[in-house]
């Protein structure tokens, strides 16, 4: 009788990595990282790891850059006009950081050397650029709409507030008797409170962009 072959392991590879080390951070979060804690998730020795990452910050580098990789470009590539192209980016963008909500504040300190992340501001900043915004103002516009989707992404407003109707004394907060409801239907108000922001800011560049056309 031929003896039973033993179960091979998955081979240790970059994006098995960095696969394992994002559902760990959206698990239990950034501190949960460590070279011990993820050879064990992943069933290998600690210094296995040294051959893929050198540190436990290069390691939350590659998670913040496989994120910035989830969010869709094609729309500055298929004709979309400049405004429905930033609309449709961010709430791409949105998406992803509401996903994955632990890494962003890595993501916030900007795409330093990240390959999906220069690769996503080089997409904003060229399709203003080639709508023809000049390029000062294509980059903040970049900026500035980054500012909005990662501010959006840091918090919820709605599931910030209570849901005890008692913590809100209508003689010291006579505008918040439904404030305990807001928990409820998180959600709902964070999406509209995104879409409500995001339409306004586009609305602003609209005007800037039609006196821009015009000369002014």
């Amino acid at each position: 009788m031929c003896a039973m072959a033993r179960p091979r392991k998955p081979l240790l590879s970059t994006d098995r990595i960095v696969e394992t080390a994002r559902d760990l951070v959206d698990r239990e979060g950034l501190t949960a990282v460590s070279t011990r804690r993820l050879a064990a998730e992943l069933g290998v020795s600690g210094p296995s790891l040294y051959n893929h990452f050198g540190t436990k910050d290069e390691i939350l580098e590659a998670v913040a850059d496989s994120v910035s990789a989830l969010v869709d470009l094609s729309m500055f590539e298929d004709g979309r006009n400049w405004r429905t192209a930033l609309h449709d980016w961010a709430v791409s963008y949105r998406a992803a950081l509401r996903d994955h909500p632990n890494i962003v504040p890595v993501l916030a300190r900007g795409p330093g050397r990240r390959p999906a992340a220069l690769r996503l501001a080089d997409a904003v900043y060229g399709a203003m650029v080639d709508a023809g915004w000049p390029p000062a103002q294509a980059t903040s516009i970049g900026a500035l709409m980054r500012y909005f989707i990662m501010g959006s992404a840091l918090g919820s407003f709605a599931g910030g507030f209570v849901d005890d109707a008692s913590a809100y004394d209508p003689a010291d907060y006579p505008h918040l008797g439904q404030a305990h409801l807001l928990a409820e239907q998180q959600e709902k108000i964070d999406e509209r409170a995104f879409e409500t922001g995001l339409g306004a800011l586009l609305d602003g560049l609209a005007q800037q962009y039609e006196q821009l056309r015009q000369g002014g």
